[in-house]
């Protein structure tokens, strides 16, 4: 009777992400040991257990500070680990990095926190940033390692004095599967110019300003669409509604292959606030795409500014449109070339086999 393989567990605030981005990684895992995941059950359920990662449900509010709320999520996980007891626990996102966290600290289970963004208490400062930064103190401070997706949120964690450098690490966010994304053939035709927005609908993505951009450049006479992919978490439907009736907006919803529409734009655009990394940057990056992106930490880094891309102002229309209107009067071999560039930088800096590799060498020390 052959001997049970030592347990891990996963911690996520999404099946459908964890699907998405993680899919590899847990198959290296399994190699060596056995996976469950506890996470809110939503899309992509069948892809995780086809893996054979076992899955545990959780109930979870992903956005905000809710004091019930949370301490209920914090008991969820603090059974969860009592009964699974695992050789290691993994989290991902802010609300598994603190409160699994803290749980797997409590249990005295080694554990490993993926930092896959700061989130708007950074951004906005004040009271609720000192009350986070004090949770991750307290949550991360026997972690064995703490993964981060850019160099600047990794500075901002240890000048705060969250975690000391030794326990960091850096990752090419989560990497891009470059077989899964390889080079598509750059559309015929130089008009209309088809950009390709793929994210949550939500302000700090950089809607509104996506939005005002687009009516400047339909203003110009620019032959252009939009083609919008995923779920909207704010009320935007009279916003893409009209949009649509004005003939320039494509709403497609959500997908769960993307490929099909970066196969049809002629560039992709993502003028977010704030991220990890994006990962839509680097599959359409992959995909021999060029992007125009945000000049911030987890967007910039997807960019040669000028050979494979363009980077813009988070939070500026002006700039954006700039942007924009600068990648249409391009010619189109120009635009392929610069997709080229994209899918170069993506192999030489960003294949997930290489990001895979990196996290269980740095979890397993």
């Amino acid at each position: 009777m052959s001997e049970a393989k030592p347990r891990i567990l996963i911690l996520a605030n999404s099946s459908g992400g964890l699907a998405s981005f993680r899919s590899e990684l847990i198959r290296k895992l399994m190699e060596t040991y056995e996976v469950a995941a506890a996470v809110p059950m939503g899309n992509r359920v069948d892809e995780l257990n086809a893996l054979g990662c076992r899955l545990i449900e959780v109930r979870m509010e992903r956005r905000g500070l809710n004091p019930i709320s949370d301490y209920s999520l914090f008991r969820q996980f603090k059974a969860i680990i009592r009964r699974e007891k695992p050789a290691l626990v993994i989290t991902y996102t802010i609300k598994p990095n603190i409160y699994g966290c803290l749980a797997a600290r409590m249990a005295r289970v080694p554990y490993a926190a993926n930092v896959t963004g700061l989130g708007t208490a950074f951004e906005r400062g004040g009271m609720l940033k000192r009350l986070v930064v004090t949770l991750y103190k307290v949550s991360l401070r026997k972690a064995k390692v703490v993964f981060f997706e850019n160099a600047e949120n990794c500075g901002i964690f240890t000048r705060e004095g969250i975690i000391p450098e030794e326990k960091t690490c850096v990752l090419s966010g989560a990497g891009v599967n470059l077989e899964k994304y390889s080079p598509l053939p750059y559309p015929e035709g130089e008009h209309p110019i088809r950009f390709l927005f793929m994210g949550r609908v939500m302000r700090e993505k950089g809607v509104e300003e996506l939005f005002e951009a687009f009516r400047h450049l339909r203003a110009d006479g620019c032959d252009c669409v939009l083609d919008m992919l995923g779920n909207s978490e704010e009320n935007y439907k009279d916003r893409i509604a009209a949009c649509e009736a004005e003939g320039w907006l494509k709403y497609h919803g959500f997908q769960t292959d993307v490929r099909p529409f970066i196969r049809d734009a002629h560039c992709f655009v993502l003028p977010s606030w704030h991220e990890g990394m994006a990962n839509t940057n680097l599959e359409c990056a992959a995909s021999a795409r060029p992007i125009i992106t945000s000049d911030i930490p987890g967007c910039r880094e997807a960019v040669v500014d000028g050979v494979s891309g363009l980077l813009c102002k988070p939070k500026d229309a002006d700039s954006l449109y700039a942007a924009l209107k600068r990648m249409a009067e391009t010619p189109s071999e120009q635009r392929e070339r610069m997709g080229k560039e994209s899918r170069r930088h993506m192999e030489e800096n960003f294949d997930k086999r290489r990001v895979v590799q990196t996290t269980v060498s740095r979890m397993m020390r």
